[in-house]
C-alpha cells in the first residue's frame, strides 16, 4: 500500500524527498538546507537575470552584423550563446555578492538571524553552508575561466567573422540603382503586388568597359538559387545594347549591337550570400582563447624571445660607433693610450679647430643616439608587449574565482548588517561594490598592458583593494561589533556632517569679521589722511577672536 501510495506521488516531489534523505545521510542539518535553500534561489535567478541583461547589451553591440543576412535562428542562438559565455566574468560575481546580500537581508528582516543568534547559534555557524556553497562557486568559476571562456572566446571570434564575410541580402529598391550585385547596377521602375517588376536597366560592368552593357525590359522577374550561389534575372520584352570601346590607330569607330527580345533570362553568380560556418576555430592563437597550460608555454617562449632581443639591442647600442669606442683601451690596436691624465687637460685643446670638431663629433653623436633610441624601444615592444599579455591573462586565470570569494564574504556580511531583502537596497550596494571592482580591475589591466605596473599587480589589484574591506565586515561581523548597528553607523554619519557644517559657518563668520575690520580701519585712515595726513598709521591684519566677535554683537547678529 505504501508503495502505490509513493508511485502514485508527483516525480518532482519524490525526487525532492530523496535528495533530503540523501542531505540527512551525509549528516546535514535542518538549518544548512534552510541556508542553502535560502542562496541557491536568488543566486541562480540573479545569475540568470544578469547574464540576459549583459547579452541583450552584447546583442545590441552586434545588431547591425546578423541582421539582414538571412541567418538562421540556430546561427544566432549559437552567436548568443557563446557571447553569453564570454559574460561569466561578470555576472558570477555580481550575483554571488547579490545572491549572498539578499539572502542575510532576507534573514535579518524577518528576525530570523536575530532568532538564531539568541537561540546560541553562532553568525560563524550560519555562514558555514554559505560558505561550502561559495567554494563550490570558486571551483567552478576557475574551470570556467581556464576552460569555458577561451574556448568561447574562440568560437564567437570565429563566427562574427563568418557572419562579417557574409553579404547582406539581395533586396532591390524602386526608383533608384542598386550596386549590391558585384558588376551590375540595376534599376527597376515599379513593382505591382504579385512581385512583378516593370520598367528594368541593367548595366553590365563586369567588362569593365563604362557603360557598353545596357539592357531594357518592360518586365521582370528577380530571384535567388536555394543554395544563395546565383542570382536568376528573368526578363520580357527588351533591348539589348552593346557597344565595342576598342580603338585602334587605324579604325576609330565604336560599333553598337542591338538585340531586341522577348524572353530572356541572365544568371549571375553569387559569391559569400550564402552563410558559411567555418568547423574549425581560426583564433586559438589569440590570448584570450588560450587556457593555463597553453599560456604557461607561451610564456617561457616569448620569455627567450624578449631576453634575446633585448640583449641583442642593448649590444647594438653599446657598439655602435657613435656611442663609444670599445677599442680606445686596446693597446695593440690604439698605440696612444694613457692610463692616466691630469683633470686640468680635460676641455683643453690645442687650437680652435680641435675644439670645434671635437664640440660637432660630440654634437653627433648624441643626436644619433636620441634619433636611435626610438627604434631600438619599438623593436623592444614586439616581444614585451605579448609577454605582458600573455603573463597578465595566466594570472587572470585566478582572478574571477578570488572576485566571487571576495565578493561573498562582503555581501554577507552587509546583509547582516543593513538587514533589508528583495532586490531594492541589495541591488544599488551590489552594482556600487561592482563598479568600484569592474573600474579597478580595467583600470589594473589596462596598466599592466602598457608597462606602467607589473602584470601581477595588475591582474591583483582589484583583490588587493577590496580583500581588506571583505575581511574587515566578516571580522566586525562576527565580533557582533557595535560598529554594525545600521541606525548607530547612520547617526554617527549625521553627526560628522552638522560638525563639519557648524565649522564651516564659524570659519565663514570669522572671515567676516575680518574683512568688516579691515574696512573699518581703511576708513579710518582715509578720515586721518583727510584731517592730518601725518598720522596715519598702518595697522597689521588681526586674527579674529572669539574676544572680538564679542566687541561686535552687532556685526555678528547680522552675519548669523
Amino acid at each position: 500500500m505504501a508503495e502505490e501510495t509513493q508511485a502514485r506521488q508527483p516525480v518532482g516531489k519524490r525526487i525532492k524527498e530523496s535528495l533530503k534523505g540523501f542531505l540527512k545521510r551525509l549528516g546535514v542539518k535542518t538549518l544548512d538546507m534552510y541556508m542553502l535553500k535560502s542562496f541557491l534561489g536568488p543566486f541562480i535567478a540573479v545569475f540568470a537575470i544578469v547574464t540576459f541583461i549583459l547579452m541583450m547589451q552584447f546583442l545590441w553591440l552586434y545588431i547591425d552584423e546578423l541582421v539582414g543576412k538571412g541567418l538562421s535562428f540556430k546561427i544566432i542562438l549559437q552567436f548568443l550563446m557563446w557571447g553569453s559565455a564570454t559574460l561569466i566574468p561578470y555576472a558570477l560575481p555580481l550575483a554571488t555578492l547579490l545572491a549572498s546580500i539578499m539572502t542575510m537581508g532576507n534573514l535579518g528582516e524577518n528576525s530570523e538571524l536575530l532568532s538564531m543568534k539568541a537561540a546560541g547559534i553562532s553568525l560563524q555557524r550560519i555562514l558555514r553552508p554559505l560558505s561550502y556553497v561559495a567554494a563550490f562557486i570558486v571551483i567552478g568559476a576557475f574551470f570556467a575561466s581556464n576552460n569555458l571562456i577561451p574556448v568561447a572566446y574562440n568560437k564567437i571570434y570565429t563566427l562574427r567573422e563568418d557572419i562579417t564575410n557574409t553579404k547582406e541580402e539581395i533586396k532591390i529598391p524602386v526608383g533608384i540603382f542598386y550596386d549590391g550585385i558585384d558588376g551590375f547596377s540595376i534599376r527597376v521602375g515599379a513593382r505591382d503586388k504579385d512581385n512583378l517588376m516593370h520598367d528594368i536597366m541593367i548595366y553590365n560592368h563586369t567588362k569593365e568597359s563604362g557603360n557598353s552593357d545596357l539592357t531594357i525590359a518592360d518586365s521582370g522577374r528577380f530571384s535567388i538559387t536555394p543554395d544563395k550561389k546565383g542570382f536568376l534575372i528573368t526578363l520580357h520584352n527588351g533591348i539589348n545594347y552593346q557597344e565595342t570601346n576598342t580603338r585602334t590607330y587605324t579604325d576609330t569607330s565604336l560599333q553598337l549591337q542591338r538585340i531586341r527580345f522577348k524572353f530572356q533570362q541572365i544568371a549571375i553568380p553569387l559569391e559569400n550570400y550564402a552563410f558559411t560556418q567555418t568547423k574549425e576555430g581560426k583564433y586559438g592563437a589569440e590570448v584570450m582563447a588560450k587556457n593555463l597550460s597553453q599560456l604557461s608555454k607561451d610564456k617561457d617562449s616569448l620569455t627567450i624571445a624578449n631576453d634575446s632581443s633585448l640583449n641583442f639591442h642593448t649590444r647594438r647600442a653599446m657598439h655602435a660607433d657613435y656611442l663609444g669606442h670599445l677599442d680606445q683601451l686596446d693597446t695593440a690596436r690604439n698605440k696612444g693610450y694613457r692610463k692616466s691624465f691630469k683633470e686640468e687637460e680635460l676641455y683643453h685643446w690645442k687650437t680652435q679647430g680641435d675644439k670645434i670638431n671635437a664640440l660637432q663629433s660630440v654634437y653627433g653623436a648624441l643626436n644619433n643616439e636620441k634619433v636611435s633610441r626610438p627604434f631600438y624601444s619599438a623593436q623592444i615592444y614586439q616581444t614585451a608587449y605579448p609577454l605582458r599579455r600573455t603573463i597578465i591573462e595566466r594570472y587572470r586565470k585566478f582572478t574571477l574565482s578570488l572576485a566571487c570569494l571576495i565578493f561573498f564574504f562582503i555581501g554577507a556580511p552587509i546583509g547582516a548588517i543593513v538587514r533589508k531583502g528583495g532586490l531594492g537596497t541589495p541591488a544599488i550596494i551590489s552594482i556600487l561594490f561592482f563598479v568600484l571592482y569592474w573600474v579597478v580591475d580595467i583600470s589594473g589591466k589596462k596598466l599592466a598592458n602598457d608597462g606602467a605596473i607589473t602584470p601581477f599587480l595588475g591582474a591583483f589589484i582589484s583583490t588587493v583593494v577590496l580583500a581588506p574591506l571583505a575581511a574587515y565586515l566578516t571580522w566586525k561581523c562576527t565580533q557582533d561589533s557595535v560598529t554594525f548597528n545600521i541606525e548607530q553607523f547612520g547617526k554617527n554619519i549625521k553627526d560628522f556632517f552638522q560638525r563639519l557644517f557648524s565649522k564651516t559657518k564659524r570659519l565663514q563668520h570669522r572671515l567676516n569679521l575680518q574683512r568688516i575690520l579691515k574696512e573699518e580701519q581703511e576708513k579710518e585712515n582715509e578720515r586721518l589722511s583727510a584731517s592730518d595726513p601725518q598720522q596715519v598709521t598702518e595697522v597689521p591684519d588681526k586674527t579674529v577672536t572669539e574676544s572680538q566677535e564679542a566687541d561686535h554683537p552687532e556685526e555678528s547678529a547680522g552675519n548669523k
